[in-house]
């Protein structure tokens, strides 16, 4: 590893996507059996619905029928951005060969993908972010000063919300715009679950490296991210963070006494003044997220910036707050994912003249997160302009088929398409390629900065 590596940090992000199959002539299928049509394509040239694609991502079937694509180790913001956009053309494709097949067996309708959190029966599905950290790093410093971030980051980068009435507080709250999908399913802190019991952070050590050098953070308690400057914001906040903890930067003491319930109680205030219980007396969201920004800010200018976009992640950082802060979200409104969508939701609901607990105003939240580009809310709006890009127009096309070329990824990829263009099968994890029928030949790929495809190039040079 050298002194270039340790500058950096590879990203990572998996995405769930809530599936509902609409048929106005018929029985709509259920997310099980849309999903059988989904991965049927992927089943027949992978033999499996766990596959690695050829960008060197992850593509596969989770529990619950919800698709989900694990981006590729990226070390840059910008290959992350990139690669999480390729996942959802990935899977729009797979929806239009679906719809072909149920058509040719006589089933009509439409298949809807949603880059969401929660659906109508109440069930909640993630968008869990991945960081890899140097195994020195004390991991419960790190959890303890990095709770109170994350609990208060969704004032930045939550999605939005339609609350139903009955659900805040203590189920006999009027129905409301909320910061985030995700925070009401929250229920641990730090735990090793992620089903049974939801937390911030989860803590199940797997690297996907060497363990002995590296461990890999799990935060599991984000919104999924629409808007290519949110998804700057979330990453590149957070590793600002990391950095600050890893360095020994002073923090301050910001613990909280209750982070599931402070989740809660910060998402459902727009104000971001909602107090919130610490170890040691109480804080607004706003005045954590002005503490961290300020921390940041003085490390950066002490140690200097570590990417390219750190000057535009601060900015975008106080940009959010003052809008938190003033109510006056038209700085934001075209970048950030809760203010664009309820720009929309506002907008809609004053010429319909509607309350939040309009069922159009619901369905309007849904078509927000779908994927299609032609149905797609969110799609819309950046189609016309009303949601801005950070990438050209066609980044997430191009990483469709390239891995991001600083990472092993790269070498993943080339792997897989010298096995598929020779007909040879193959088998390939986060950390090992091998060619099924030359199982001695194996490649082992912990370093996740590495990627020279030399190893590769000897491997499909001794099979001829």
């Amino acid at each position: 590893m050298t002194d270039a590596d340790r500058a950096r940090r590879i990203f990572g992000l998996e995405t769930e996507y809530g599936v509902q199959h609409w048929n106005p002539e018929g029985r709509p299928l259920s997310p099980e059996e849309v999903v059988r049509y989904l991965f049927r394509p992927v089943v027949e040239w992978g033999h499996s619905s766990n596959v690695f694609v050829s960008n060197g991502s992850r593509l596969y079937l989770d529990v619950g029928s919800h698709p989900e694509y694990a981006t590729a180790e990226c070390s840059t913001l910008d290959e992350l951005i990139a690669s999480d956009a390729a996942g959802d053309l990935i899977l729009h494709d797979l929806v239009t060969r679906a719809q072909e097949r149920m058509a040719a067996d006589g089933i009509g309708g439409r298949i809807h993908l949603y880059r969401n959190n929660a659906d109508s029966s109440g069930s909640s599905y993630g968008s869990h972010e991945n960081y890899l950290l140097r195994r020195r790093t004390e991991y419960r410093r790190l959890t303890e000063a990095l709770v109170p971030f994350l609990v208060s980051r969704q004032i930045l980068v939550g999605a939005g919300r339609v609350v139903p009435a009955g659900t805040w507080p203590e189920g006999d709250g009027a129905a409301h715009f909320a910061f985030s999908q995700r925070a009401d399913f929250v229920q641990d802190g730090v735990s090793s679950s992620t089903t049974r019991s939801r937390p911030i952070i989860n803590t199940r050590d797997e690297p996907h490296a060497d363990a002995s050098e590296y461990r890999r953070l799990h935060v599991i308690v984000g919104d999924t991210s629409l808007s290519e400057h949110t998804h700057l914001l979330r990453f590149g906040a957070t590793d600002l963070m990391l950095r600050m903890i890893e360095a020994g930067f002073p923090l301050g003491d910001r613990v909280l006494a209750h982070p599931t319930l402070a989740v809660r109680q910060i998402s459902h205030d727009l104000t971001g003044t909602a107090r919130v219980a610490l170890r040691d007396g109480d804080a607004s969201a706003l005045e954590l997220q002005e503490h961290y920004l300020e921390r940041a800010r003085a490390f950066v200018a002490a140690e200097g910036a570590h990417h390219e976009r750190v000057e535009e992640i601060l900015t975008l950082w106080e940009d959010v707050l003052e809008a938190v802060r003033t109510g006056d979200r038209s700085r934001i409104e075209d970048r950030i994912d809760w203010a664009i969508k309820l720009r929309m939701l506002e907008d809609y609901r004053a010429r319909q003249d509607l309350d939040w607990g309009s069922a159009r105003l619901a369905q309007l939240d849904l078509a927000f997160h779908d994927i299609d580009p032609d149905r797609g809310l969110f799609r819309l709006l950046l189609r016309r302009g009303a949601a801005a890009r950070l990438l050209p127009e066609d980044a997430g096309r191009l990483a469709v088929d390239a891995a991001p070329p600083t990472t092993r990824a790269r070498v993943r990829a080339d792997f897989i398409a010298r096995a598929r263009q020779r007909g040879l099968g193959y088998a390939v994890d986060w950390t090992t390629l091998k060619l099924t029928d030359h199982p001695l030949h194996a490649i082992a790929a912990k370093d996740p900065f590495d990627a020279s495809s030399d190893a590769v190039d000897r491997l499909f040079e001794r099979i001829g």
